[in-house]
């Protein structure tokens, strides 16, 4: 797939599937409990009470076969992946929710912020993934380097901050 060439078209795709995930995803998340208000506050999230934290047993997936193609092909959306931040929605599979994961989600959530919304957060992201690939782009990158504001909630693993979420549930 040559994704310099299907970029445009990518764009309108991912913005529009995007902006109705991140309607289910705030429909049925619930809100962060305070230690996590915290963390996303750390992170630069500007407005950290409208974030919903949807614990889902698989991500969701574009129906659009060019889109889900894409997504796949850059490692966006895989086996292997464990969250997805649409917006304000951020969406974890069951079991994988960490204090280190939810910090780096919460951060895409302050990069949405900063851009001004879905569609110019994408224009930036898809760009840097084409360019770059997952693991190198700047965006992918500096969410990593917030994951530590989370290292904190962890404790026995990944089952302080679920539990805590699932209360909200």
């Amino acid at each position: 797939m040559d994704l310099h060439a299907v970029l445009p078209d990518l764009l309108p795709l991912v913005t529009s599937w995007a902006a109705l995930q991140e309607v289910q995803g705030l429909a049925t998340g619930a809100p962060l409990h305070a230690a996590l208000l915290l963390v996303a506050r750390h992170v630069g999230v500007v407005h950290p009470w409208l974030i919903r934290l949807a614990l889902v047993e698989a991500l969701p997936l574009p129906d659009d076969p060019l889109l889900r193609a894409a997504a796949q092909h850059l490692g966006v959306l895989g086996p292997d992946t464990h969250a997805l931040t649409l917006g304000y929605a951020v969406f974890v599979r069951a079991g994988c929710a960490t204090g280190r994961l939810v910090a780096h989600e919460c951060r895409h959530v302050a990069q949405y912020e900063q851009a001004g919304g879905v569609a110019a957060f994408f224009a930036v992201y898809l760009a840097q993934l084409v360019q770059c690939g997952y693991d190198q782009a700047p965006l992918e990158r500096d969410a990593c380097a917030h994951e530590w504001h989370g290292a904190a909630l962890e404790g026995d693993g990944h089952q302080k901050v679920e539990a805590a979420e699932t209360k909200c549930l």
